[in-house]
């Protein structure tokens, strides 16, 4: 049965998840005087604070059995698991922000679907032509990109790593968050996992950091962000990336298959590196980077298309059984 056209309102719906989703990186950096993993903790400590009277609401819809399902051990242990890699990929990606540019550390923590296919490669798992194809692109227009690393005054290879470390733990998350939303509600998911990960950014923070478990200063506090100097931007990124975003993006999924999605988050680093510009929290990009970044783009969507072919034959392979 064909798909009807989404409405005009999830276009809508769309376009502002996208947009509040890229609006994270240069709001990180204009908070730069806070150390990058005592900032993720509070971003992800306020995003639970807001998911947690939805998750109770969700909860309690839940027959009893789908309770009782929530606290075996292998559900348990999959939302502990994905919580740390939630964990490294808030830490790694928004420590990258203080340690290379805006646009290089946007392309490659959006680079997740290339790790997809390596991991692939690795496991000596089939891939389809696009998928082959997308990542070669994808790998050789990070290659040229980091060509930039000498050239381009704000880029360094540690930072564009640890980056990419970012895209490969975002994939266990997403991996995890694809095996329980087939029957668990999105807050029910979201909150336990959002709270262990800022939960470890915090003893992150404390340990590498040196961030204090009392109130004052508030720059260095594990609870600062209640200050009034950090709770608008925090409150912003909790609300918009968090919240609109990354919620948003997952309620227009009823509207649109996943590539239209995937398409739509490839903008992210176009997006964010032209908002962090105007904000003035980024330099314009090398040349290096303005030849590898398409590469790299355009790998990541060859990817995603070859995802969703693999997806629709494997829904019509079920259907035809």
């Amino acid at each position: 049965m064909a798909r009807e056209p989404p409405p005009l309102h999830a276009w809508l719906m769309l376009a502002a998840a996208v947009l509040a989703v890229s609006s994270a990186g240069p709001v990180f950096q204009l908070i730069d005087e806070v150390q990058p993993l005592l900032r993720a903790s509070w971003r992800l400590q306020l995003t639970a604070v807001f998911l947690a009277p939805l998750a109770v609401w969700q909860y309690r819809g839940m027959d009893e059995q789908a309770r009782k399902r929530t606290r075996t051990p292998k559900v348990t242990g999959i939302i502990v698991g994905s919580g740390l890699c939630l964990w490294i990929h808030f830490g790694s990606w928004v420590w990258s922000l203080d340690h290379t540019s805006l646009t290089h550390s946007l392309l490659f923590v959006t680079a997740h679907p290339l790790v997809f296919v390596a991991g692939l490669w690795l496991l000596k798992r089939p891939t389809n032509r696009q998928q082959t194809l997308g990542a070669v692109l994808g790998f050789l227009g990070a290659a040229v990109v980091l060509m930039g690393i000498s050239s381009e005054g704000e880029v360094t290879l540690a930072g564009d790593a640890a980056a990419f470390l970012g895209a490969v733990a975002i994939v266990g998350y997403l991996t995890a968050g694809r095996v329980l939303r087939e029957w668990m509600p999105l807050f029910v998911y979201a909150f336990p996992v959002t709270l262990i990960a800022a939960v470890m950014l915090a003893l992150s923070a404390v340990w590498l950091e040196g961030a204090a478990w009392g109130a004052m200063p508030a720059a260095s506090a594990v609870l600062g962000w209640s200050s009034l100097v950090w709770l608008p931007y925090i409150a912003y990124l909790a609300l918009g990336p968090g919240m609109v975003g990354h919620t948003g993006i997952n309620a227009v999924l009823r509207w649109f298959p996943p590539l239209v999605i995937s398409v739509a988050v490839v903008l992210e680093p176009l997006i964010g590196s032209l908002l962090g510009w105007g904000l003035g929290t980024t330099d314009v990009p090398g040349m290096w980077t303005w030849l590898g970044g398409p590469l790299l783009i355009a790998g990541v969507l060859l990817v995603s298309m070859g995802l969703d072919e693999l997806n629709t034959d494997a829904r019509a392979a079920t259907s035809e059984e």
